[in-house]
């Protein structure tokens, strides 16, 4: 076997190449990031192997930096595997006490790291198309987080320029209150505002919820209102609002996108479970990847860091070991998040969090013990491409 490692970077790779009997074979190389510099290592790998199939490559996960690489790599039929920073870091530090590390240190690691065999799992096509997912539920967390602080700018406008709203209605965040505020943003601009006008803006609005005797309890507590004359935070209302408009419009056509490719691509069974919609189905895929790569679910758990981690030297041993908290956060979140609705929706799920709360353990606690039940039943189901069926 031919083993190849490469160091990731932005502008440039650096590659080593050995053979598994461990002749160097070509000493460490830098190729540019660039279609010219893909053919130069291309034509390398040739050079020293006709029998592509004998020929393994491995690079460090780093993100958006490897993934034109990583296309590339697969598209000429090499088998190619992603490893863990983590354990490259820690990989060659075993090797040497030195603290040396430079990217042509690195290539050869990896290098050494594929001829250590350390049950690695080759990327898989599955695992390459799988990036448009999570690349669009990633952008669709990020876009969530963006309209939540924007939520909370406007509960802290409005607790300036017309305090007494928000007792006056369910939420802030309704459609028809942000109509009011976008065309009326202050007290003093609804207490100034037509009768008529402010009754049919809320009408269309709410849909007929609302209607005259709600603008008309509108512009009472607005003239008797405590909150400020400032145009300046006004301004900053009606575009905040208008942001907050503009930012749903993505969110919903990246939902749409999503259920585009979980129902004609993915076509996963873990959406048969209660309480797991489109979003957290699909963050917990896109996250995952390819299943093949795992050999059971305590591994998936482990990619996840919501392993305990154990710490035991001669007579000492945690008792109370923390989690890890490695591996993906958007996994760790999507999980925890399903995980509570549905042991909402679902008996058995329900019935076991419970269980644990019963047996003295925090609410977070209980849920993480729930929370790998979780895992365990979507590798099984997924292994299996069977949809769930409660149990009764």
């Amino acid at each position: 076997m031919i083993y190849i490692g490469i160091d990731v970077a932005k502008d440039k790779h650096d590659c080593f190449i050995t053979h598994s009997d461990g002749e160097v074979l070509s000493k460490s190389f830098t190729i540019s990031n660039n279609r010219k510099g893909f053919d130069s290592l291309f034509q390398k790998i040739i050079s020293v192997s006709n029998d592509l199939s004998k020929v393994k490559v491995g690079l460090e996960a780093t993100g958006h930096y490897s993934y034109n690489l990583l296309g590339f790599l697969l598209d000429k039929g090499l088998p190619t595997y992603v490893i863990n920073p983590l354990h490259t870091n820690l990989y060659r530090k075993s090797l040497s006490l030195r603290k040396t590390k430079t990217d042509q240190v690195d290539s050869r690691t990896i290098a050494t790291m594929m001829m250590s065999d350390m049950n690695l799992k080759p990327y898989s096509d599955t695992s390459y198309h799988n990036e448009e997912l999570k690349s669009l539920t990633r952008y669709r967390f990020d876009k969530v987080k963006e309209r939540a602080k924007l939520k909370s700018s406007v509960s802290r406008l409005v607790c300036i320029l017309f305090p007494e709203l928000e007792k006056l209605v369910p939420t802030l965040h309704m459609a028809s209150v942000y109509d009011l505020l976008s065309e009326f943003p202050g007290a003093d601009a609804v207490a100034a505002a037509h009768l008529t006008r402010l009754s049919n803006l809320l009408s269309e609005s709410s849909k007929g919820r609302y209607g005259k005797d709600t603008a008309v309890m509108f512009r009472e507590a607005a003239k008797s209102s405590i909150g400020s004359l400032m145009p300046a935070k006004s301004l900053e209302l009606k575009h905040t609002i208008k942001l907050i408009h503009e930012l749903t419009i993505e969110i919903d056509e990246i939902e749409t996108a999503i259920k585009r490719i979980m129902d004609e691509e993915i076509q996963s069974p873990i959406l048969t479970i209660p309480g797991i919609s489109y979003r957290m189905g699909a963050m917990i895929i896109a996250e995952i990847g390819d299943f093949s790569r795992f050999d059971s679910a305590d591994k998936i758990l482990a990619y996840a860091g919501m392993s305990p981690s154990t710490y035991q030297s001669g007579q000492l041993n945690n008792c109370h070991s923390h989690m890890e908290k490695r591996g993906p956060r958007y996994l760790r979140y999507a999980l925890y998040n399903a995980t509570k609705y549905v042991c909402h929706w679902d008996e058995s799920f329900g019935t076991y969090l419970e269980k644990k709360r019963s047996e003295g353990k925090h609410y977070n606690v209980a849920l993480s013990h729930a929370a790998k039940k979780l895992v365990r039943l979507i590798f099984a189901m997924e292994k299996s491409r069977r949809a769930y069926i409660p149990v009764p």
